[in-house]
């Protein structure tokens, strides 16, 4: 977030770890106020510079989890985090 293109990158970053701080209780949905092209645009940078890598951790972990009982709330927030992670601009937690 030192630069001012690194910003809007650096404030996704924060969304999805307070996300994963508490996952209990929150809702990912979509933005009311629509982005227009720039979101879909930011969220392509995203994806290449590291979007599908965090999305694909959270997917496998999510699948690991999902094998026991105990494990399928967490798999289920893993699940919630892959889909937050490979889209971030545009979507809310609430």
């Amino acid at each position: 977030m030192i630069t001012i293109i690194g910003i809007p990158f650096g404030l996704q970053t924060l969304k999805l770890g307070l996300l994963a701080l508490w996952p209990f209780s929150q809702k990912v949905v979509p933005s009311p106020s629509n982005g227009g092209c720039l979101n879909t645009v930011m969220n392509i940078i995203w994806i290449l510079f590291g979007g599908i890598w965090i999305a694909a951790t959270h997917l496998i972990f999510g699948l690991l989890l999902a094998i026991t009982i105990i494990g399928i709330p967490f798999a289920r927030q893993h699940l919630k985090l892959a889909g937050l992670a490979l889209t971030p601009f545009g979507h809310e937690v609430l």
